[in-house]
């Protein structure tokens, strides 16, 4: 056990539409992830939750763009500033930052973190392209905004909290895409993101995929970002998501993609932080769908059979 990762939890829920998913890193937690980890050969610590404010208690439109709706800005940025730290403070203290979710919103604050002494670059693995911004977001949940927040995308160009300047969009790669908002479509297409499909994967084959994907990532950046949806995965392998979408990758494609990224990681040190999110076991079956956020997380750290 060489590699010392420190599981951050970041309980957030303020992001989404749903509620429970504040819940999915205690749930992720209860399925094994230590243990899971251990099986992978690394020395897990875990750093607890991060508090988060309750939403009953907030007014979700006390702080707004100037063009726009999103729902807890202050919160989210409050929440992502204060993990951005913790992520920051795991990679000073040379272990790898796993970050429990919650909405994927908090996935501004961890490569906020991650980017802060890095160059970085991202694999987005999502049902979804999360690159609305607040003028085109049709709900105004920032769970469905944090790669555009990130990139410094419309309304979030001089939103310092969230923009990620180490991050270059010709260094994202969104990997298994199905569903996009029609405005958000056409930001995605303007932008020097590289989008891989569903159908690419049918058409290719998971494992081609996450490699160029990994080249796109890694090309001339100090250490690549991981972001895990479980809403990726089809609905049938894990039902436990607020956002499902139909026609997604396979237990064992997702496990694949994984290990492809641990593979190049072995061999390149390319692997900066991680997070899975949008476990809501509310929605979920028996834990199903947490039982696989910590095989996921284990797969990419290393976890093999042979």
């Amino acid at each position: 056990m060489n590699r010392q990762v420190r599981i951050i939890g970041a309980p957030m829920d303020l992001g989404a539409n749903r509620r429970g998913v504040d819940m999915g890193p205690s749930a992720i937690r209860y399925a094994g992830l230590a243990d899971e980890l251990r099986a992978a050969g690394v020395d897990p610590t875990d750093a607890g939750d991060l508090l988060v404010p309750r939403a009953e208690e907030r007014d979700p439109d006390a702080e707004q763009p100037s063009e726009g709706s999103a729902k807890f800005l202050r919160e989210t940025a409050d929440v992502c500033t204060r993990l951005a730290d913790e992520v920051a403070g795991a990679l000073d203290a040379e272990a790898f930052p796993l970050v429990l979710g919650g909405d994927h919103s908090i996935a501004i604050g961890t490569m906020r973190g991650a980017g802060r002494d890095a160059d970085l670059g991202a694999i987005w693995f999502d049902a979804h392209g999360d690159f609305n911004t607040p003028a085109t977001s049709p709900s105004g949940n920032v769970h469905g905004m944090p790669l555009a927040a990130a990139l410094g995308v419309g309304d979030f160009a001089d939103t310092e909290w969230a923009n990620v300047p180490t991050l270059r969009e010709e260094n994202v790669a969104i990997v298994g895409l199905r569903s996009l908002d029609d405005t958000e479509r056409e930001e995605v297409l303007d932008s020097d993101v590289t989008v891989y499909t569903m159908s690419d994967i049918d058409e290719r084959g998971v494992v081609p995929v996450t490699e160029d994907a990994l080249d796109v990532a890694t090309d001339g950046v100090d250490g690549v970002h991981v972001s895990l949806d479980l809403d990726w995965l089809d609905p049938k392998e894990a039902p436990g998501v607020g956002t499902p979408v139909r026609g997604g990758v396979t237990y064992r494609e997702a496990h694949s993609a994984l290990e492809t990224v641990a593979e190049r990681d072995e061999a390149e040190g390319v692997l900066r932080s991680m997070e899975v999110v949008e476990v809501n076991p509310i929605l979920d079956e028996h834990n199903e769908t947490a039982e696989l956020a910590t095989e996921l997380a284990a797969s990419a750290v290393g976890k093999r059979i042979l």
